[in-house]
């Protein structure tokens, strides 16, 4: 068995906002999240589509859903360290409540916001893995403003082997850290939600199309963080902490574009196989005909 990484944008959508298995979601959202009362049924509202030939290069990322009760959940899978994005998470989930009420409804009808973020990267100084953030009273502690929370899951500070697993909820953070690496399904993958999510990981039953994303994707993060770590060796070589800087804000610009063009040429190859014209794959993939016309040599 060979499985593909959870943490890429198209296998993390395939996998958690999958129409046809949304028992994936409703399980990892009850196992990770400290709910009133659990989700029994969900909505996708951004639901996972394989990938066409017109629509190659961009999959989405962030999944959001919505529970019977009306409740809210917006599910990101973030692999870059970002200098805002705890702005950004509050900005998503200040938006998503906002929108839920029309011009002239009243108050009440709104319904909980809650955002949960996985990491790939350390987020807070604490050693914990998981943290839960609410709206309290400073003085009181009191929690009476309850319409948004958000969670967070730092991969990077979970360190529990395939043996030391005891919760569900361990077992998924496990899933989404450590599942490529595995050639088979842990055996205490013990719920059927959980040996859904690893059968779909099986890169076997992917097609064509959904590859070709999936390995573009992957190249391309490897890219960035291999220029990410570059800038920050050539910053600390150079003893100045504005270099290191203005090192790491490069290196993520220059892995992205660098990113983009190797993603834009394994799909190029692809269509180059599937017999398209070069003027379409141009148009598709945003590559000049000079460079198509390089990848046949």
């Amino acid at each position: 068995m060979k499985f593909v990484d959870p943490k890429t944008d198209i296998a993390f959508k395939k996998i958690f906002g999958n129409d046809a298995h949304k028992s994936i979601l409703i399980e990892f959202l009850n196992e990770m999240l400290e709910l009133d009362y659990a989700i029994e049924n969900v909505d996708i509202l951004n639901p996972y589509q394989s990938p066409q030939v017109d629509g190659l290069k961009n999959t989405g990322l962030d999944i959001k859903a919505k529970d019977s009760s009306g409740r809210e959940f917006i599910i990101e899978m973030q692999v870059a360290k970002e200098a805002w994005f705890l702005q950004r998470a509050m900005y998503y989930s200040s938006k998503a409540y906002s929108q839920q009420l029309p011009i002239g409804e009243n108050y009440y009808k709104l319904k909980p916001v809650i955002f949960l973020g996985i990491l790939d990267f350390n987020l807070f100084n604490t050693p914990a893995y998981f943290s839960r953030h609410l709206i309290i009273d400073k003085c009181t502690l009191q929690h009476e403003m309850t319409d948004l929370e958000w969670n967070f899951i730092e991969l990077k500070k979970f360190h529990k082997t395939e043996q030391e697993l005891e919760t569900t909820a361990e077992k998924w953070i496990y899933f989404i850290q450590q599942g490529f690496e595995l050639d088979h399904i842990p055996e205490n993958a013990n719920t059927q939600a959980l040996k859904m999510a690893y059968q779909i990981a099986e890169q076997h039953l992917w097609n064509k199309e959904e590859l070709l994303v999936y390995e573009g994707q992957a190249m391309a993060g490897h890219r960035e963080r291999n220029v990410i770590e570059t800038a920050k060796i050539e910053a600390r070589e150079q003893g100045l902490e504005e270099g290191l800087e203005q090192g790491l804000e490069q290196g993520r610009e220059q892995g992205r574009e660098e990113g983009e063009k190797i993603k834009a040429s394994q799909i190029a190859k692809g269509m180059l196989a599937e017999g398209l014209a070069i003027e379409i794959i141009a148009k598709l993939t945003g590559l000049t005909a000079l460079e198509i016309e390089a990848l046949t040599s």
